[in-house]
């Protein structure tokens, strides 16, 4: 599909990103966000939160890019609520578009120009505003990190597999936060994030209640930038979880080597909204592993 070269009316985006105690990162992200191949009349405000960072992050950007504006938390925000933040300070510009950004997400040359471009193609094909995320690879060995999320088994609703990214724009279930452009519409529809989610998740459940809104929900054709996947623990022992398991009420939730036990609350709020009438067996899934252990952990407790 190739994309729309005709011109480009004038639009104006607001960048939302949240940080903290990353300044290098933050600042290579933010570079590459200025450094972008910008389609004619188009102009960029970047709101960033700083959640209490205490290695100087917010001096650094005042210094390099005193045009971003700064909005500062108290530590206590995590993804979710810096990125809800920067979103609500954001709403009262009233721009075109918003832009998600991870701090830790360097953009290519021209990715925001695609984004732009997809957008503008596919809500004229479809006649309905878009939400578009775009693909990005791990720097080192050029693999896909994150994305678009699409459910490959309908018995398993939040069992979501990642959309490998093609030479055409695709249609997905969700999204993952770490580039995402949304249009004004979507906003004025579906809001801010919702609060309901401290550090994961909000991105997920943006993406399905656009999708439930009858918006679309795509990614862009191939890789716009680069960012690193989590590191994945080494696998743990039953001892070892049994020690760990208050973890998962923490909002960075117990990290497995296959994956993130996130807040059980959490999880539940996602599972009730986008899991049908069985949600408490999907809810309930992720978990098995680890309420087994406790269970165990207080019998022997008992019979000790």
């Amino acid at each position: 599909m190739a994309l729309s070269e005709g011109p480009m009316e004038h639009k104006t985006i607001a960048a939302l990103l949240t940080c903290f105690n990353r300044k290098e990162k933050t600042l290579a992200s933010l570079e590459a966000l200025f450094n972008q191949e910008m389609p004619p009349a188009t102009e960029v405000g970047v709101y960033l939160v700083d959640d209490g960072s205490t290695d100087g992050t917010s001096e650094a950007v005042q210094q390099s890019y005193p045009q971003v504006k700064i909005i500062s938390g108290d530590g206590s925000l995590y993804w979710g609520g810096g990125m809800r933040l920067a979103f609500e300070t954001a709403m009262q510009a009233d721009p075109d578009y918003y832009l998600w950004l991870n701090d830790d997400t360097i953009l290519d040359p021209h990715a925001l120009k695609t984004l732009l471009e997809t957008s503008h193609r596919l809500t004229a094909e479809t006649e309905k505003a878009v939400l578009v995320a775009a693909s990005t690879r791990d720097p080192q060995t050029g693999q896909l990190t994150y994305g678009g999320m699409i459910r490959r088994r309908w018995w398993r609703p939040l069992n979501l597999d990642p959309l490998m990214p093609t030479n055409d724009p695709q249609p997905c279930l969700t999204i993952c936060g770490n580039c995402v452009l949304i249009p004004r519409e979507i906003v004025q529809k579906i809001g801010n994030l919702d609060p309901a989610f401290v550090h994961y998740a909000g991105d997920w459940d943006y993406g399905l209640r656009a999708n439930k809104e009858g918006f679309g929900v795509w990614i862009a054709p191939g890789y716009l930038g680069t960012c690193s996947a989590n590191p994945k623990p080494a696998q743990k022992t039953e001892a070892q979880l049994q020690r760990e398991l208050q973890k998962i009420e923490q909002p960075k939730g117990l990290t497995l080597e296959d994956g993130t036990l996130q807040p059980m609350q959490e999880w539940k709020v996602l599972a009730q909204r986008h899991s049908g009438p069985f949600w408490p067996f999907f809810w309930l899934i992720p978990y098995r592993r680890v309420l087994w252990i406790s269970l165990m952990g207080r019998l022997k407790g008992k019979n000790a």
